[in-house]
This record gives C-alpha cells, sequence and structure tokens, in this order.
C-alpha cells in the first residue's frame, strides 16, 4: 500500500438547520447547530469510516471557529486550521423543505475561509496524500481560490489524485456566468470529478451523457454523476456504468453529497491508484461496483438523519446494513 491521507482543502462552516422540515426560512422558530462545508464535511465522512482525513483551512478567532475544529477533531480528522482575527467563521442557514432538500442563507462578507492564502498550506500537510479533494466554494474569492489551485498543483506532483466537485451555490457567486466560467476553468487539475445532472445541465448546457464526454476532453479520467435516490453513474474512457442506489426516507440531504464523496475517496483510496492508473484500476472486475455501491449507502444513511457531520455514518452502520 502507497498513502493514505485523504487532504480536503477549503470551507468550514456552522450550519443552522431547522428542527422542524417544511417551513419557509422566514418562519423558522429554532435552528439547530450542526458543523458544516462541503470539503469539512468529506473528511468528516472519511474519518468516520475508520480512514485517514486530513483538512486545511481557515476559521474565524471565535466560537464558532473553536466549535468547528473540536468538531472535526471529535471525530478523528487531522485539522490543519489557521485562525484569524479579520474575519469571523462563516455560517449558513439552511431550510428544509417537506421533502428533504433545501435552501440557503449564507453569511460571508468575507467569511474566514476565504482567506486562506497559499504560503498558509504547508508541504507537509500535503506530502502524504493519496488524495486530494476540492470544491467550486473556495474558488469563489481571493486569496483562498489562488491557494486551493496551487494546492491541487502540489498534491499532484506528490502524486495524489485530485478530486473536484464543482458543487453549484449560485447564491454565494457574482453571477451564475462567473460560477460557470471559473468552474469549468479547472477541470483539467482534476482525475475525478463528481457532478450531477443539474450541474452539467447548468455548466454545459447538455444531457448527462454528451456531459460526461465533454468532461473527460477536459482532462479529468473519471465524471461520477450522481443520481440522487437512483445511485449514481460512472463514467471513464473504459467504463459506462450505472451503480443503483439504496431507497431510504430522506429526512434531511444536507451533506448526502459530501459524504458520498468521503466514501468514494475511502473506497479510492484502498484501491492504491495513481492518476495513471485510475481509470485501469476501475475497469477491474467487480471494482466500480464496490467503490461507488458503498458511497452510495454512505450518501443514503446519511440522508436519514439531521445536519451533515452529525448524520455521517460510522463503518459498522455501514456493514450493518442500512439501519440509521
Amino acid at each position: 500500500m502507497g498513502k493514505s491521507t485523504i487532504v480536503c482543502l477549503g470551507e468550514l462552516l456552522i450550519d443552522f438547520v431547522p428542527e422542524v422540515n417544511g417551513e419557509a426560512l422566514a418562519d423558522v422558530a429554532k435552528f439547530g447547530r450542526a458543523a458544516g462545508g462541503a470539503p469539512a464535511n468529506v473528511a468528516a465522512a472519511v474519518a468516520k469510516l475508520g480512514g485517514d482525513a486530513r483538512f486545511i483551512g481557515k476559521i474565524g478567532r471565535d466560537p464558532f471557529g473553536d466549535y468547528l475544529v473540536r468538531t472535526l477533531q471529535d471525530v478523528g480528522v487531522q485539522t490543519a486550521v489557521h485562525q484569524t482575527d479579520e474575519a469571523k467563521t462563516g455560517l449558513a442557514f439552511v431550510s428544509l423543505r417537506a421533502d428533504g432538500e433545501r435552501d440557503f442563507l449564507f453569511f460571508r462578507d468575507p467569511a474566514a475561509d476565504m482567506l486562506l492564502r497559499a504560503d498558509e498550506v504547508e508541504s507537509q500537510w500535503l506530502e502524504d496524500a493519496a488524495v486530494y479533494h476540492f470544491g467550486s466554494v473556495s474558488l469563489i474569492a481571493e486569496p483562498c481560490r489562488t491557494a486551493t489551485l496551487d494546492a491541487a498543483r502540489r498534491a499532484r506532483e506528490y502524486g495524489a489524485l485530485v478530486s473536484y466537485d464543482p458543487n453549484v451555490r449560485l447564491a454565494l457567486w457574482p453571477s451564475a456566468d462567473a460560477a460557470r466560467t471559473e468552474i469549468l476553468a479547472q477541470l483539467g487539475l482534476a482525475d475525478v470529478v463528481k457532478v450531477s445532472e443539474e450541474e452539467i445541465e447548468f455548466l454545459l448546457g447538455v444531457d448527462a451523457t454528451t456531459g460526461a464526454q465533454q468532461l473527460l476532453q477536459s482532462g479529468p479520467k473519471v465524471i461520477v454523476i450522481t443520481l440522487g435516490a437512483q445511485g449514481c453513474r460512472v463514467v471513464t474512457a473504459r467504463q459506462d456504468v450505472v451503480i443503483p442506489g439504496v431507497p431510504v426516507a430522506a429526512v434531511d440531504t444536507t451533506g448526502a453529497g459530501d459524504s458520498f464523496v468521503g466514501g468514494m475517496l475511502f473506497q479510492l483510496a484502498s484501491l492504491d491508484a495513481t492518476p495513471a492508473t485510475i481509470v485501469d484500476a476501475l475497469a477491474e472486475p467487480g471494482a466500480a461496483e464496490r467503490v461507488f455501491a458503498f458511497a452510495n449507502r454512505v450518501g443514503a444513511i446519511t440522508t436519514t438523519r439531521r445536519g451533515a457531520i452529525p448524520a455521517l455514518p460510522t463503518m459498522n452502520e455501514i456493514n450493518e446494513g442500512m439501519q440509521p
């Protein structure tokens, strides 16, 4: 076995989640506090499964920042986190509709995570990475954009697989065009891209089949299209296969995509694959099914509980079946 650490860089924030589903944000009386931020959720998902996870980011020197670091450490994530007095830790209020889908209200003007600088990302945080994972939210503003991309290039030089989740959150971008341009511009840095059918439509204006091929032509080697309750579709130069999902009664979809990514990266790291060998590794008999059926189970269990990190399953819960 080679390197095993999964390194995630990006936003770490507080999700305020309603205690009752189905209310508009303006009507919610009580919120529960939960640690969140997509890359942090991915790191936590890996750690709760028993994997080696490290999170790189920046928080405010405030009680919410302290809570977030403690939450990650409590689930086993190595935290490589800077504190700043220049901005507060980010907040997101999440309104849950009756079907478990979400509406967001963000407080990031700016948030501390947006202030991470490239020179603050230490080489020792990247050298042992089997996988480096980032999303598009940390590409919205400088200096975090440069820090994110510089770390991706450095991790690649150290031999890591690079994973990218476009994770479109238009409310955070100056415009839809700005989001589309920047998200597409960074595809060439990635080996593995997780994207939804809706995101393909937004980014490329085409159907998932056409979009997957266009994304492959941009440089990534593995395109993983999430299909919600239907599972996921895995497209490489050697295969195009749908891995069925696991039916559950969803309560809160917050963090489900991130937990899916965590489960996927946990399994990909176990393949001991490099950027040069990942396509062939997934083409081995049963490999794609093993990796992505596992990821589907992780994501499904997460939707049966509220919040993001608090809802993430352990390996025992995965092995026990679908008991939440």
